[in-house]
């Protein structure tokens, strides 16, 4: 639900707080100038380590990666994922563990891993023991790998379709300690809080004082949207604005788990002065950024304006459609004009194509300078920096005319 937010007074209150977690949701908690942690430089990606799969009885693509011939770049064979999913004893299982269609709660991932060697077992009897290098999946809001293995009598292994890899007893290198990240402190700059806010503020103890609220962006028309980031951290305390006296600055013991990429702060203030009146201003941005640019899209998109009917003609212009980020910058510009959205990701573009965002199919795409993407769209395995758990089988051109087709999308490759 877009806000509406008016104030009288320098500077800009550019950031609206609102609680939506608690039973009277939508509760304005204040509005900033600015968020200091909001945008942060990115972490650097974790290195990839060394595992090994103890008395392993190897399975389907493990087996065959056992074998392989070395990769061209001198190391071994390589999977996307390899699940490590423990056998509990099933009449005491673990506290809390909670069983799914593809493993437990217990269960960690290992991913983009490559197949460095095997050799006998210390006991021996036809296993082998599979030395690995690869990155373990280490989601902080979700589970953080525990520093001991699981009460477990060995471990199913699993591919990235839930494809058997066999068995293994045990493992080294995946359960030991891990220091978790430090959190990152956040001070609401400029501040004028409302009411919940003051409250908080008064409270002594610091578990009262905790806050949750989703940011909302405040454009200079005093619209405000709805971003994809929430803040959940302790109240620690307030002094007068460095800004503006009559303002607070309010300190938070901690931050956001995915604090927007400093370089993105620049897309913000762009969207806060108005819709972007011009075609491709986001070709010059690298992956990370074209992703935050069709993620600003999302949120300034309105839900508001029924669908143009079937049968319209949009003209794509693929000249910079250099990575999939590109095709969804270049696809929501097609479709809904400049800063326009249609998809951010796969499952994203294909909710677009039912209707709701701006066009209802059948409609006739044409898909200019597309060599372009028939060169870099193409198959292999996807790393993109921004986002770990979106690692996986690169999205082709000829994948995303599979998913129009399906849709009845007539799509003209010039």
């Amino acid at each position: 639900m877009d806000h509406v937010w008016t104030w009288d007074r320098q500077p800009p209150l550019r950031w609206l707080l609102v609680d939506e977690y608690t039973d009277t949701p939508d509760i304005a908690m204040g509005v900033c100038a600015d968020i200091d942690g909001l945008f942060v430089a990115p972490e650097p990606l974790p290195e990839p380590e060394r595992f090994t799969l103890l008395d392993c009885d190897p399975a389907g693509p493990l087996r065959e990666a056992l074998d392989a011939a070395p990769a061209p770049h001198g190391g071994g064979a390589w999977l996307p994922t390899v699940m490590l999913d423990p056998v509990h004893d099933p009449q005491r299982p673990p506290r809390g563990c909670e069983r799914y269609d593809t493993g437990c709660s217990c269960s960690e991932e290992l991913f983009d891993v490559e197949v460095l060697g095997h050799r006998p077992p210390s006991e021996g009897h036809g296993r082998v023991d599979i030395e690995l290098r690869a990155r373990l999946r280490i989601l902080p809001e979700m589970h953080w790998p525990p520093a001991h293995p699981p009460e477990a009598q060995g471990f199913l292994l699993h591919g990235q379709a839930g494809e058997p890899l066999g068995t293994c007893r045990g493992t080294t290198g995946v359960f030991h300690d891990r220091p978790y990240p430090e959190e990152r402190p956040v001070t609401l700059v400029g501040c004028r809080p409302e009411e919940p806010l003051l409250t908080l503020l008064r409270r002594r103890s610091a578990r009262k004082r905790h806050l949750a609220a989703t940011v909302y962006a405040v454009d200079a028309t005093g619209r405000a949207v709805r971003t994809h980031r929430a803040v959940s951290s302790v109240v620690t305390g307030a002094t007068p604005s460095r800004l503006n006296r009559e303002l607070l600055d309010i300190t938070l013991d901690g931050g956001f788990d995915e604090p927007f990429p400093d370089g993105a702060r620049e897309i913000w203030d762009l969207w806060h002065a108005g819709r972007p009146s011009r075609r491709n201003l986001w070709a010059g941005y690298d992956r990370r950024l074209r992703h935050e640019w069709a993620g600003a899209a999302l949120c300034h998109h309105a839900h508001d304006q029924p669908d143009r009917p079937p049968g319209h003609t949009y003209h794509l212009d693929g000249r910079f459609v250099t990575d999939i980020e590109g095709f969804y910058c270049a696809v929501g510009e097609a479709v809904n004009g400049p800063g326009g959205y249609f998809g951010w990701n796969l499952n994203a573009l294909a909710d677009c194509l039912r209707g709701g965002w701006g066009t209802k199919s059948p409609f006739r795409l044409v898909w200019h300078h597309a060599e372009v993407a028939r060169r870099h769209l193409v198959p292999g395995y996807d790393r993109p920096e921004y986002d770990l758990r979106s690692w996986g089988p690169a999205v082709t051109l000829d994948e995303l005319l599979g998913v129009f087709a399906e849709t009845d999308v007539t799509v003209e490759l010039r």
